[in-house]
């Protein structure tokens, strides 16, 4: 499942990667306020199908997914995909990961409760 939101320049700002909806509904509601275009994938297979065709700014992408481990999935995008930002997200502590959070193909990682517009922008160097 991909929802879908185009910024005026035709791409999305976010793609969020979750299989909570419930995160995704909170991820898109906080970073819309702040006006960013957002689309959403519940799995792995949306996520990259939507990275390909939306080509969204950034990727947050939970680490735990059904589908697939998050890590695989941030490797193979940004193979695909160098110019998207990829934010790795847990509920988890990233310490819990051992080394696999840093030595990921990711700009960084955002705790889900501290998933805001202000993190997304330092990612995108937008303030």
């Amino acid at each position: 499942m991909v929802a879908r939101a185009e910024s005026s320049d035709g791409r999305t700002d976010v793609l969020v990667v979750d299989d909570h909806a419930g995160f995704r509904r909170l991820a898109r509601r906080v970073l819309e306020s702040a006006g960013f275009t957002v689309a959403e994938a519940a799995d792995g297979a949306a996520a990259a199908g939507a990275a390909r065709t939306l080509r969204p700014r950034l990727v947050l992408l939970d680490i735990q997914l059904p589908d697939t481990d998050g890590f695989a999935l941030a490797r193979q995008l940004s193979g695909t995909h160098p110019e998207q930002v990829i934010v790795l997200t847990s509920g988890r502590d990233p310490a819990d990961f051992g080394g696999r959070v840093e030595s990921a193909p990711a700009a960084g990682f955002v705790a889900k409760e501290r998933v805001s517009a202000s993190a997304i922008r330092s990612f995108l160097g937008r303030g």
